[in-house]
């Protein structure tokens, strides 16, 4: 909110060379802010996934939060006034990469009770599969969540 009080007195003071600074650096704290979001979703989309494919079953509870993960994700990534999308689909993969190890740090405390830790638990599913459903749930409308 500062920020806008910041920009409002250059405006008035016709400091437009600085204005447009506080803009770009706004532009860039609005598009953290949607990538902080998509990351944390992917964390709980991806460790669904993995614990669907380590156990070998599924709960409505898992399947919910994949869907809602999904919504939030396509939700935040979308710009309604400009069409299109903050993110291309080569950093939201970056994004499924970066939270795989996050993801399965939390899947191996929560599949099998926790007997298992990141690397046995890592060796019982196919990273890359995982990771190419991830993707195809985010940018493909009507993709399967099915294992």
């Amino acid at each position: 909110m500062e920020e806008l009080f910041e920009l409002k007195n250059y405006l008035e003071q016709r400091n437009y060379v600085a204005a447009l600074s506080l803009v770009e650096e706004m532009e860039e704290m609005s598009r953290d802010d949607k990538i902080h979001k998509i990351y944390s979703y992917t964390v709980i989309l991806l460790l669904h996934l993995i614990k669907k494919e380590a156990e070998h079953r599924t709960t409505r509870s898992w399947e919910f939060s994949i869907r809602n993960a999904v919504k939030e994700i396509t939700y935040v990534n979308k710009r309604r006034k400009a069409r299109g999308y903050y993110l291309t689909p080569e950093e939201v993969s970056e994004i499924i990469d970066d939270a795989w190890e996050t993801a399965l740090a939390r899947a191996a405390l929560e599949a099998f009770e926790g007997q298992y830790d990141e690397v046995k638990l890592g060796a019982k599913i196919d990273e890359e599969q995982i990771k190419q459903k991830a993707f195809q749930l985010i940018w493909s409308p009507g993709y399967s969540i099915v294992v």
